[in-house]
Parts: C-alpha cells; structure tokens; sequence
C-alpha cells in the first residue's frame, strides 16, 4: 500500500477548523472588550500585552494563527473546486502560498512585540 500526506494535511485542516470554531471567537472578543477597557484587570489590555510578549504567549498565538491560516486555506481550496474552478493544482498553490506568507508574516510581527 502506498503511503499517503493526506492525514498530515487533514489532521492540520482538523486542529485549524477547531481552534478557529472555539477559540478565536473567545480571543477576538477579549482583544476587543480589553481595547475598549471593559475587562476585569486580568485582562487588560496591559496583561494581554504581557502575556503576547512572551515566549509562551508568542508560542500560543502562533500556534493558534497557524492552524487557522492553513484551516482555512485548505477550506478555501475545496470551495473554489466545488464553485467549478477545475484549476485544483494552480488553486492549491495559491491557498498555500498565502497560508505560508502568512504565516511568515504572524512570525514577524509576533518577533515585533
């Protein structure tokens, strides 16, 4: 039996599909309550900041941004196949490619803060 990437390539599109459905609503409301100051001190804008800062944080967030950026790369190359774009090959390159920038680009301004 020939060995097959798809479970690397689906085991990314399912950690990434989760982590955008459960945590970045809860991020994406604490940066926004945090941003406005209307958070308990544990989660102000400061100690977010701290947190961001760090190894861990930095650790934390890439992970999460990674996973969503190729979750929803691969997401997108499936939608573009079933509106009938056949170009799958040229497709998937573009998805990926703009996983990967982005992902180069979360390292650079996580190396920023």
């Amino acid at each position: 039996m020939a060995k097959s990437n798809k479970p690397i390539i689906w085991g990314t599109f399912a950690a990434g599909g989760e982590i955008v459905s459960l945590v970045m609503p809860v991020i994406i409301l604490l940066t926004l309550l945090a941003a406005t100051g209307h958070v308990p001190t544990v989660f102000s804008y400061e100690t977010m900041h701290a947190f961001a800062a760090g190894w861990f944080g930095k650790l934390v967030l890439f992970v999460i941004l990674f996973l969503s950026l190729w979750s929803q790369a691969h997401r997108l190359r499936i939608t573009c196949f079933d509106f009938g774009l056949r170009a799958d090959t040229l497709v998937a390159i573009v998805m990926y490619v703009l996983a990967a920038a982005g992902s180069i680009a979360t390292v650079v301004f996580l190396a920023r803060i």
